[in-house]
């Protein structure tokens, strides 16, 4: 994927979410918490995911320094 797409399609829900939270007489601030909410979540996991152990890539001879 893109690199902000996840992001985009999260905010995108995040607004369909609120829309129906309003729509079913939840407070309209408590509606924007949860929306807030998973945009944070989103943003969080795409930045711990490259320090997770299954996303590193492997390492190659030449990634390491060694002086001379």
């Amino acid at each position: 994927m893109a690199p902000l797409m996840s992001l985009l399609l999260t905010a995108v829900a995040a607004a369909a979410v609120w829309i129906v939270l309003l729509s079913l007489s939840v407070k309209s601030f408590d509606a924007l918490l949860v929306a807030v909410l998973m945009v944070f979540l989103a943003a969080t996991a795409r930045l711990v995911a490259p320090y997770l152990p299954g996303n590193r890539r492997p390492e190659q001879p030449s990634d390491r320094y060694t002086p001379r």
